[in-house]
């Protein structure tokens, strides 16, 4: 039997930390192909303006408010779901925050707000949606992770901390989800140029736009497959090289970021606040 997979006449499709980056091209994409759609982040006022740009697509967005790191948020968004705009088809789990960490000034609260939105917030989401979706028998889930979750990269300790344990816990939901008839597929993009990437002091390969990004999710939603993961030669390279021993790992790492050559940072640091998109 093949697995669900959600279309327009199912029901909504919700998106969290679609105020910008890839959520907010997301929500356009599939409103563009006649879904309606949930979208939830804090930025009341972003939210609207996504909303209005869409008011000319054969779909529509609705602006449901909520911090995902508030579990009592989320259960209320899925309750405004269920009870005023129908069945949840499809919920996309992608709010996040990108703060770097450096280990010449570390700052408990890069991890803690990570870990709050990154990783808590998702749970948050999930435990709602997926509750609604075991009563219907049928849904469709997937989780905005990212290749960084593959291995350590430069500043990443954080955000890669929690992009890897999105990816277990994605890959061992996956073996109850599938008997309970909900899909679950796990989102793994390389770089997307997004306001959270821009930070990044090292190259990034293969760097694609939003726009892009949001096609090749919207295509993968519709597919077979577990994990989307674009672009294919970069992701499968990253791939690969968590094959390798250590200190090649290592070596490889450094000489592609140019990192090992870069001064240590300097001077305190202190931590930037960044909104979930």
């Amino acid at each position: 039997m093949r697995d669900f997979i959600a279309r327009p006449e199912h029901g909504i499709v919700w998106i969290s930390g679609a105020s910008s980056g890839i959520g907010r091209a997301l929500a356009l994409k599939l409103a563009g192909e006649g879904y309606k759609v949930a979208v939830t982040a804090r930025s009341h006022e972003k939210l609207v303006e996504l909303q209005t740009e869409a008011s000319g697509l054969s779909g529509s967005i609705v602006v449901l408010d909520g911090d995902v790191t508030d579990a009592e948020d989320m259960e209320h968004i899925m309750a405004s779901i269920e009870y005023e705009h129908g069945t949840l088809a499809m919920a996309i789990l992608n709010a996040g925050v990108y703060l770097p960490v450096h280990a010449e000034d570390l700052n408990r609260a890069d991890f803690e707000k990570s870990f709050a939105v990154n990783l808590s917030g998702v749970v948050n989401c999930l435990l709602p949606a997926i509750r609604h979706m075991k009563e219907k028998e049928q849904g469709q889930i997937a989780i905005v992770s990212s290749v960084t979750g593959y291995g350590g990269l430069p500043t990443g300790a954080a955000y890669g901390a929690t992009k890897a344990a999105l990816i277990n816990m994605t890959e061992s939901l996956k073996f109850d989800l599938d008997k309970m008839g909900i899909r679950i597929q796990l989102v793994s993009p390389g770089f997307v140029d997004t306001p959270a990437t821009r930070k990044n002091a090292f190259p990034m390969p293969a760097l694609v736009s939003v726009e892009e990004a949001a096609r090749q999710i919207a295509a993968g939603l519709k597919s077979q497959v577990f994990e989307i993961t674009f672009p294919k030669r970069f992701t499968t390279m990253l791939k690969l090289g968590r094959l390798l021993p250590y200190s090649a790992y290592f070596a490889l790492v450094n000489r592609a970021t140019g990192w090992r050559e870069r001064p240590p940072l300097a001077g305190h640091h202190p931590a930037t606040p960044h909104p979930a998109e």
